[in-house]
């Protein structure tokens, strides 16, 4: 079962990206192109005046996959980028522990299927579809846990700096609380693969990522790269040497400030400095040979970081959530500044997965999918009227009529007043009788509402949307590879609507 809404209509995306949707006159000029497939023709033609360095690529892509078991899939998209008819969509996250909340796996499959539905429309050409691993990201706190069974299961860890380079010290215990969890040591093992075979957190999202998507043929690059740095040796003296940068992206977010909120703050230097004791962010003054010496040191912040992607492959999308797509709204003078191609933006695909019993218990309360996004109180207040309408509107009518009776009885005007008086005394006594009825039905209805409350809990933790809460473990322990098959097959990047997916 698929259904499809407009993202409006759940009222739990904001303003800017249900403008975005709608081609809104306030938005277009913070972005280059909109993402339909017709559009992607004059973006590769405009990306292919930009000089990629494909061979440089091509070798950290194999030196960084060496020592995982890729797919034949893998290994020819990477070996295509050496042509220069072949283009990246791009992805990108932070290093969650066991993937993090469930877009996680909705962007890397929208990316997925974006690439696909693009090699289908373009036969001529090549698209690779790569998740850029934000593996330089200090901010441990919002990596190391998941929730799970409505638990919160966490990796406590006092290492600081970028959370790729972390070992992977006290993760056993944590996936020894996992097995207990699931009851199920063997469906822990391709997460004990990933994270007691590898030395860093990088190595073991990386086996992690491959292990589960690598047959799409997911391409997955590492951006804490010395070589890749190099080509980025410009961009960052421009920010850390000359400010560069400041004005030009605080001028677009004060634009984009006028309608929406700016996602990212805008700092003088966008550049964080690593080393032994960590990531932190730039104050001292640099010489301009510390970065031509060592630019791997030198880290981007999220405002410098899509500059960087686009600098080192031959991307035509991006594809993020809505706080993703803002931020990158802030950039486009940058970009511009830069002479680098402002890539499209596509909204990752957006899910409610409903399993088969939540969807007949749904129904059997009498709702319809569109009111899954109703809050708790109105579900429950239209349910009881429901049930109170089908006993009392037919009473209400017959007591109407029996007034009516006794009115047509009589010309006595007085007589006439009285009868009035008395019919509107027996409607106010109606309407207590119903008052007292509707709380007696809500004791009668009491496990009827507690499966409203319960299954809006489950479907919308914490009021929040699903796939911002869960992980997906659940899921795959219960459908295995089905589940993300069932994701590949049913989910359409560039058709902006919000899913509900439930497997027959």
């Amino acid at each position: 079962m698929k259904e499809e809404f407009p993202y409006h209509l759940t009222k739990k995306f904001t303003h800017l990206v249900n403008d975005y949707l709608s081609k809104s006159n306030k938005i277009y000029h913070f972005y280059n192109r909109y993402p339909t497939i017709e559009n992607f023709s004059d973006q590769w033609k405009e990306k292919s005046n930009h000089k990629i360095d494909r061979k440089l690529l091509v070798e950290v892509l194999n030196d960084q996959n060496q020592s995982l078991t890729l797919s034949s899939l893998v290994r020819r998209n990477i070996d295509s980028l050496l042509d220069e008819d072949t283009f990246t969509v791009t992805t990108g996250h932070q290093l969650c522990l066991f993937t993090g909340p469930l877009y996680f796996v909705y962007k890397i499959i929208s990316t997925i299927n974006l690439a696909e539905n693009l090699r289908d429309k373009y036969p001529e050409k090549n698209f690779v579809p790569v998740f850029w691993m934000a593996s330089e990201d200090h901010d441990f706190q919002e990596v190391n846990h998941i929730h799970l069974f409505s638990k919160k299961l966490e990796w406590h860890n006092d290492q600081k700096g970028p959370v790729g380079r972390m070992s992977l010290e006290g993760i056993e215990s944590v996936l020894d609380e996992l097995d207990e969890m699931l009851c199920d040591r063997e469906a822990t093992n391709l997460f004990r693969d990933a994270y007691l075979k590898h030395s860093n957190l990088a190595d073991a999202s990386r086996y992690l990522l491959n292990a589960l998507f690598g047959k799409f043929g997911l391409v997955l690059i590492d951006g804490d790269d010395v070589r890749l740095k190099h080509q980025f040796i410009s961009v960052i003296k421009k920010d850390v040497l000359h400010q560069g940068f400041f004005e030009t992206i605080s001028k677009c977010t004060q634009d984009l400030d006028k309608e929406y909120k700016a996602q990212a703050f805008v700092r003088n230097i966008n550049f964080f400095h690593l080393s032994h004791e960590g990531r932190k962010r730039l104050e001292a003054e640099v010489l301009e040979s510390e970065i031509d010496s060592n630019p791997e040191d030198f880290s981007p912040n999220v405002l410098m970081r899509p500059l960087y992607q686009e600098m080192v492959l031959p991307n035509l999308a991006y594809v993020g959530g809505g706080a993703e797509l803002a931020y990158w709204m802030q950039l486009k003078t940058a970009f511009k500044q830069e002479q680098i191609p402002f890539p499209i933006l596509v909204l990752r695909n957006s899910i409610l997965w409903m399993e088969q019993k939540q969807v007949k218990k749904w129904q059997n309360l009498g709702f319809d999918f569109a009111d899954l996004f109703l809050d708790e109180h109105t579900l429950h207040k239209q349910y009881i009227s429901k049930q109170i309408n089908l006993n009392l509107t037919q009473e209400l009518k017959d007591l109407k009529k029996v007034f009516e009776k006794i009115l047509s009885k009589t010309c006595d005007k007085g007589l006439k007043k009285s009868i009035l008086a008395e019919q509107q005394k027996q409607l106010n006594s109606f309407e207590k009788i119903k008052k007292k009825l509707l709380k007696s039905e809500k004791k009668k209805y009491e496990i009827a509402l507690n499966q409203i409350t319960q299954l809006k809990a489950k479907l919308f933790p914490n009021n929040s949307l699903q796939e911002r809460y869960d992980n997906f473990i659940p899921f795959y322990l219960k459908h295995g590879d089905n589940f993300i098959e069932i994701l590949q097959k049913e989910l359409s990047p560039l058709d902006a609507k919000f899913v509900i997916l439930s497997p027959q």
